[in-house]
């Protein structure tokens, strides 16, 4: 695995634990509201624990770049710039959502911060990168793509098919599998080949690497010298990040497939709470300051579901409208 930078100044670290802190404290109340029975449909699925995967990579990347996310995909979408009461909007499914109202937790877009969308199939996005990665070629600009899936999408024959691809056509794409170990219920050492996924980089020619992805700023170390490559026309990279969910797949996942010793182990690795840890005892931070970082994400998310309920829902005799075209 790859080490930890340790040669980011100060602004930057802090900037790195606020953004994983916002994403933890959306999902933790997106969790308390579905459970309250305040947001309808299916149950969101939490990347709680996966924080410095999100952060990590797309803090790497250039504001014109793209991402395309996964059916958990909170936190890449937040990472990117999106704004908390248009994601709360679109899980409230109102029409002041990013995609008003009409995607929900599984689907949101933020096309214009370069966040081309999240779905629900396992690994769709991965032909879609690659199509973002050749028109950026056509184009010929410089920005880079990063495509987000799990463990259980490098079983996927789209995954193969766009990673062949890629390296034929030396597209920008950086790869990002956030392997949090279990495809719904189901280990990936059960069913894989390797227990190191980024060794399938080897098939296709391209660099593959595994980094911790408990420790954001190993995370965004191996990203940026992924994405250098993607933007210097050196084509793509596998990144391996080895993650962990600490909650169901879903809310009606109680996790019987995994001991709760493991998920203790897991807690103490804590993304967030390590790295908070990290900065106070390197002094780059005081106790004071982030309790006053706290107080002003806790006052974001209260205002962001404010604004949400406060949004007109979709007016039923266009509840077609942006989901089929009008011809």
């Amino acid at each position: 695995m790859t080490e930890a930078s340790s040669s980011l100044d100060p602004q930057t670290r802090i900037s790195l634990y606020r953004q994983m802190l916002r994403i933890r404290k959306f999902e933790e109340k997106t969790h308390e509201l579905y459970k309250a029975g305040r947001l309808t449909g299916m149950s969101p699925h939490l990347c709680i624990g996966e924080e410095a995967s999100a952060v990590g990579v797309i803090s790497a990347l250039n504001p014109d770049d793209y991402i395309l996310s996964t059916h958990r995909g909170h936190g890449h979408c937040l990472a990117k710039g999106a704004e908390m009461g248009k994601m709360y909007a679109e899980l409230f499914g109102k029409e002041t959502g990013y995609c008003h109202g009409r995607g929900g937790s599984m689907h949101i877009a933020d096309v214009a911060k370069g966040n081309l969308g999240a779905n629900g199939i396992v690994g769709a996005g991965c032909p879609i990168a690659l199509g973002a990665g050749l028109s950026i070629q056509k184009r010929h600009t410089k920005q880079v793509v990063v495509c987000f899936f799990g463990d259980a999408a490098t079983n996927q024959g789209t995954f193969h098919e766009a990673m062949n691809m890629s390296k034929a056509f030396r597209l920008p794409i950086v790869w990002v599998c956030e392997n949090n170990l279990y495809g719904l219920s189901t280990p990936i050492e059960n069913v894989a080949a390797t227990p190191t996924l980024s060794d399938r980089a080897r098939g296709y020619n391209m660099p593959g690497v595994t980094v911790d992805g408990m420790d954001v700023e190993a995370v965004r170390a191996a990203a940026q010298e992924a994405v250098v490559r993607a933007r210097a026309g050196e084509g793509p990279t596998l990144l391996e990040v080895k993650t962990y969910r600490y909650f169901g797949h879903g809310a009606s996942d109680h996790r019987p497939y995994r001991t709760r010793e493991e998920e203790q182990d897991w807690w103490k690795r804590c993304p967030v709470a390590n790295f908070r840890r990290k900065l106070l005892s390197e002094g780059v931070t005081t106790e004071a300051d982030l309790a006053e970082l706290e107080q002003k994400i806790d006052a974001e998310v209260a205002a962001g579901i404010a604004f949400a309920e406060s949004s007109p829902d979709p007016e039923p005799e266009k509840s077609t409208l942006y989901v089929y075209t009008e011809d």
